[in-house]
């Protein structure tokens, strides 16, 4: 794996035109998409919204998911946000820069555990039409056992398809902050 420090990784994302963003759900990477899409103009892509799911939490089928991913790949800009790993080699083939959010599995299952006052039973933005936020104990599992079992396969993908790929870790809410004050910055 490519590791660049969070310097690097703002300083490549003020040219960068595709950027993925990884990351357990409840660790923030689609708040920081959402935050990047705004200051570096580039269309921000969600997997569970734009991908995934249609109305009344029904999945896409394959065909169909991997016909998006590859249409959305093909795009000259994009923040594209999401894990899975059927996915990620027509992403990385196209990508510029990956930001991956690795926080403690406690962060995230803290933030996905803070949006029951805010989105319980709505749809956020970054969901599909028709997919009111809902959390249950499966889903807090996968968060819980997220780095045992789905981030092996992850790191297998990128050493597998963008070993070359420049990687950014965000370990910490801290080191989110740090870039985005970084891509801030005007030089």
């Amino acid at each position: 794996m490519n590791r660049i420090d969070i310097a690097e990784a703002a300083a490549r994302l003020k040219t960068a035109r595709r950027v993925m963003v990884l990351g357990c759900s409840g660790s923030g990477k689609s708040t920081l998409s959402r935050k990047l899409s705004e200051r570096f103009g580039l269309p921000h892509i969600s997997m569970d919204r734009d991908v995934f799911w249609l109305p009344g939490w029904v999945i896409r089928d394959k065909a169909e998911i991997r016909a998006l991913v590859e249409r959305f790949s093909q795009g000259e800009t994009w923040i594209f946000d999401g894990n899975n790993t059927e996915t990620m080699p027509p992403r990385m083939a196209r990508a510029d820069l990956i930001l991956w959010l690795v926080p403690p599995r406690r962060v995230s299952l803290w933030g996905a555990l803070k949006r029951i006052p805010t989105s319980y039973g709505r749809v956020r933005p970054d969901m599909a039409p028709g997919c009111p936020e809902r959390i249950d104990l499966d889903f807090l599992r996968y968060i819980w056992n997220f780095n045992r079992r789905t981030l092996p396969k992850m790191e297998r993908m990128v050493e597998e398809n963008g070993a070359d790929l420049p990687v950014c870790l965000l370990k910490s809410h801290r080191a989110v902050n740090e870039l985005l004050a970084l891509c801030a910055e005007e030089h």
